[in-house]
């Protein structure tokens, strides 16, 4: 046992060392840190390996002592303990099962091949913990290979007269990444690898062009006066960008996160060539009543005899950048005022869906002292905070470079190298 744990232990340390990537660059100068990203939370079950994945090898993350090889294209299971939930235990194929565990990390050590968790490739190395709450699955990975697993996602392939905005996705995502590590420490991880954060899937969305921009920007953030920022993001912002005040109640005011026009003259915007760059919903008087009877307790309480009569909704207050900053919503008996950054969320199309923007104009249709019709005809997607993506795009269309296009959306930020 002794000799294959020094084996393995050896094994893991060239693993770990070497994690090839699809479209190599030119590595960062040194000190590139690495990030826990949180794929799954509260699992009942997951999975180590399968097709496409190279061979795994197993130790226990609490001692670091030796479990065991998964061999190429197999899978094996994990599971909590069900003596001890803060412990695990992994079920070979032919369904022996390994003694309970303090939690595990899995390399990949064969080339080309990455490690697999959950049926998907990842780079660097997988950690699975339990708990009472059930199985959580991290990927620790380096930035730049983070940053390859998350600007397709977030941007989209793109043509070429649109890299500029690629370029700009990968500074943006980066400082993000890098400003928030920590963010998740209770449960154990930097990052979630969704929207909660940015969206990471690994290495099936990686792609020529991801790495690309990857290694053209590698190490670069976004900084204000020495600091790397709070880098936003959003689809769409339908004319300007928004103030962080605007949308985010609880965050202070940042100087380079304030409104900036998208015009690009004539009536025209940047951002216009998005899908969402206009929009419209509409409510019938069961459905608004029917929304705002799920939505509404979320922020501020109801009557005890429940949502009364609707009798009128308009919007009270607007923000600098002209969004809603307040919905007056009028009841036979008083009213109830939704701050702005709750707008979205209270008023929504359907019940799992937000509103697309806080940027609307209301047309109410009443009846026997009733709101019978409610719509809303709106700008934009998203938070509207930041780097507006689809004006990136038009930007970049239109000439400007990845540094303008920052420079525009960030003012007062200076790119910087952090490594």
């Amino acid at each position: 046992m002794r000799r294959w744990a020094k084996q393995l232990a050896s094994l893991v340390v060239l693993a770990t060392a070497a994690c090839p990537r699809r479209s190599p660059g030119p590595q960062p100068a040194g000190g590139e840190p690495e990030l826990r990203i949180g794929l799954a939370v509260g699992l009942a079950n997951a999975s180590i390996g399968g097709p496409e994945g190279g061979e795994l090898f197993v130790s226990e993350a609490a001692s670091g002592l030796a479990v065991g090889s998964v061999p190429v294209g197999v899978r094996w299971v994990v599971l909590p303990d069900s003596a001890d939930p803060s412990r695990l235990r992994l079920v070979r194929p032919d369904s022996t099962r390994t003694e309970a565990l303090r939690g595990i990390a899995v390399v990949n050590v064969t080339e080309s091949r990455f490690v697999v968790a959950n049926g998907r490739r990842y780079r660097g190395r997988i950690n699975i913990t339990s708990s009472r709450a059930g199985l959580t699955v991290v990927n620790r990975v380096t930035v730049e290979s983070y940053i390859a697993g998350v600007v397709g996602p977030e941007i989209g392939a793109r043509r070429p007269d649109e890299m500029a905005a690629v370029l700009a996705q990968a500074v943006v995502s980066r400082s993000f990444a890098i400003k928030n590590r920590g963010r998740w420490e209770a449960f154990g991880f930097d990052a979630y690898a969704d929207t909660r954060d940015q969206v990471y899937l690994g290495v099936a969305v990686e792609s020529e062009q991801a790495w690309d921009a990857v290694r053209r920007t590698a190490g670069q953030v976004l900084k204000y006066q020495g600091d790397v920022i709070d880098a936003y993001f959003h689809s769409t912002c339908g004319f300007s960008t928004a103030g962080i005040d605007e949308a985010f109640a609880t965050v202070q005011n940042r100087p380079y996160l304030r409104p900036v026009s998208d015009s690009r003259g004539g009536d025209h915007y940047y951002c216009d060539i998005s899908p969402r760059f206009r929009w419209r919903e509409e409510w019938d008087a069961s459905k608004l009543r029917a929304i705002l009877s799920r939505t509404l307790p979320n922020v501020t309480p109801l009557s005890g005899d429940g949502l009364q009569r609707i009798t009128d909704v308009t919007v009270s207050r607007t923000t600098k950048s002209g969004r809603v900053g307040e919905l007056r919503i009028v009841f036979e008996r008083g009213d109830i005022r939704i701050p702005g950054p709750d707008v979205r969320s209270v008023l929504r199309p359907d019940a799992d869906r937000l509103l697309s923007s806080a940027a609307f104009q209301l047309t109410v249709t009443k009846a026997g002292g009733q709101v019978t019709r409610l719509v809303a005809a709106g700008a934009g997607s998203g938070h509207a905070v930041g780097m507006c993506q689809w004006g990136a795009i038009g930007r970049a269309r239109a000439g400007q470079d990845y540094r303008a296009i920052l420079n525009t959306y960030f003012p007062g930020t200076k790119i910087e190298r952090l490594y």
